[in-house]
């Protein structure tokens, strides 16, 4: 059985990306940041983030608004 990839919280997000933490809920609610709510706690998956990220999730998009 292989190993399972823990579940990561917003302050290990925020330091693997050399990010702050508010930049971290921001992208959750704004920019579909991969995230699972606990309750009141937001988990993560590290692999997921990091596919996010290269997939351009965390580029900044003016034009994402639908300027065309």
């Amino acid at each position: 059985m292989s190993e399972q990839e823990p579940w990561a919280s917003v302050e290990d997000v925020a330091k693997h990306l050399g990010i702050a933490r508010d930049t971290v809920y921001r992208w959750v609610e704004s920019k579909a940041l991969p995230a699972h709510n606990i309750g009141r706690l937001w988990k993560f998956k590290l692999s997921d983030v990091d596919e996010w990220v290269r997939a351009g999730g965390a580029t900044d998009d003016a034009a994402a608004g639908g300027a065309a």
